[in-house]
């Protein structure tokens, strides 16, 4: 599996520069390109937004019913919530909007509920790994070959309406020029608004 989708040498070979940038200046493209594609694309996870604990157990709120979502006995991986909570936990506990998990460390002084901001995101398992899907990594190289244009020279833009060249190539058409690409395994979630 590549450490990034795209990889340093994919996009590399793709924009014909070899050597000529370090690898953690492509890097940082590779990454941005992988961050907002699998941003869009569905995975086994969902936002909750707040948190509790006593002791020796956390407990995650959230906003609509998870209760068919998780089950008891499944271990999730908690990100966002701060260190008590965050990492592979396994539930002991779960309820219409909660999910309750064993907590341990030396700082586990009991805590009421109050929000997260933003949203903390509680992952299930996984069955599809997007970095093996070619249409998902055709689609992280092109936006990454944009974000590359982009940061070299800013008028490397598309055309407006009116055949003016336009400053906003990173805008709202990024990801609409690989939605084809993508379609299949588009998130309902990120087709709001």
């Amino acid at each position: 599996m590549p450490a990034s989708m795209p990889t340093i040498a994919e996009l590399r070979s793709a924009l014909g520069i070899g050597t000529l940038y370090s690898d953690t200046v492509v890097d940082e493209v590779c990454q941005s390109a992988q961050d907002i594609v699998l941003s869009y694309l569905w995975v086994n996870a969902t936002n909750n937004s707040g948190h509790s604990n006593t002791a020796n157990t956390g407990t995650l709120y959230f906003d609509s019913p998870i209760n068919k979502t998780f089950y008891v006995g499944e271990v999730v991986n908690i990100t966002g919530n701060g260190s008590k909570h965050n990492g592979n936990k396994t539930l002991t506990e779960v309820g219409t909007f909660t999910i309750t998990y064993a907590i341990t460390g030396n700082n586990n002084t009991p805590t009421p509920f109050h929000p997260v901001v933003p949203y903390g995101l509680v992952s299930g398992a996984t069955y599809v790994d997007y970095l093996t899907v070619p249409a998902v990594n055709q689609a992280a190289l092109m936006i990454a070959v944009d974000i590359w244009q982009s940061r070299q020279a800013s008028n490397a833009t598309g055309i407006s309406p009116d055949f003016q060249p336009s400053p906003y190539r990173m805008g709202n058409t990024l990801i609409a020029r690989v939605r084809g690409l993508l379609a299949p395994y588009l998130s309902p979630n990120s087709l709001v608004g």
